[in-house]
């Protein structure tokens, strides 16, 4: 239980991280991009934001 656990933090991490990511390229958002890059939770939260349409 605790591995499938683990391993479903660490898709959705790495999947949230991706959404950032093509979402900062596709609005042309590059210091929000640094931004994500550099502190890890900001795209995390903006990349989990984008699935459910919070922004």
């Amino acid at each position: 239980m605790k591995l499938l656990f683990g391993l479903a933090l660490v898709v959705w991490l790495i999947a949230s991280w991706f959404t950032h990511l093509f979402v900062c390229f596709k609005a042309a958002s590059w210091g929000f991009l640094i931004a994500g890059a550099i502190f890890f939770p900001v795209a995390v939260v903006h990349g989990t934001g984008s699935w459910f349409g919070a922004w």
